[in-house]
């Protein structure tokens, strides 16, 4: 009986460290699919598609309960590059994806803002600088162009001003200062 115990403790031990070895040897850092799908996703973290954020956008495509053509900020240059990498046919875009917009950053008139920080709290990637009943001011280099912060605005004082980059050639992070405004646009308020 005795040999019987030690018998199946022995093999409970070498199956035990077999399968630590196991764990920590043949170890996966997440899903690589998702990863290579959120690489191709705009990250800005706007909600447009549904989802709460880029992330779970891209694990929800790698399990096939959304579709690839859901993302307005990526437009069509994303819906095509997602296409490629999952060997699926591009889908048109729709409802709000289908929208061709030029990609805008948002700009508080600080004149008119009156301070009541719900823009602040409608940013997703808290892009929006300021305080309770104080003037308000986007950092530009972090705002991602959403429009989520439109819609709160009390006082209408938040404005999109069109970028002269396209989605298709979008550098992380996005220019900033003179860079931002096209020449067309700078020409036009001179």
């Amino acid at each position: 009986m005795l040999i019987a115990v030690l018998a199946i403790s022995a093999l409970a031990l070498l199956f035990g460290l077999l399968l630590g070895y196991s764990a920590i040897h043949f170890r996966v850092e997440g899903d690589p699919i998702v990863d290579k799908i959120n690489a191709l996703l705009p990250q800005t973290q706007c909600g447009q598609c549904g989802h709460p954020g880029c992330r779970p956008y891209a694990e929800a495509i790698a399990s096939e309960e959304s579709d690839i053509n859901l993302c307005p900020p990526g437009g069509e240059a994303t819906m095509i590059a997602l296409a490629d990498l999952l060997g699926k046919d591009p889908v048109p875009l729709e409802g709000l994806a289908a929208e061709e917009k030029p990609f805008s950053l948002a700009v508080i008139d600080e004149q008119e803002c009156i301070g009541c920080t719900l823009c602040i709290q409608a940013c997703p990637v808290d892009a929006i600088l300021g305080a309770a009943k104080q003037m308000h001011t986007v950092i530009e280099s972090e705002c991602t162009g959403c429009e989520l912060c439109l819609p709160p605005c009390p006082v209408e004082c938040i404005h999109m001003i069109p970028v002269g980059v396209d989605t298709g050639s979008w550098k992380w992070p996005l220019p900033t200062g003179k860079d931002l405004h096209p020449p067309e646009a700078t020409a036009a308020a001179g």
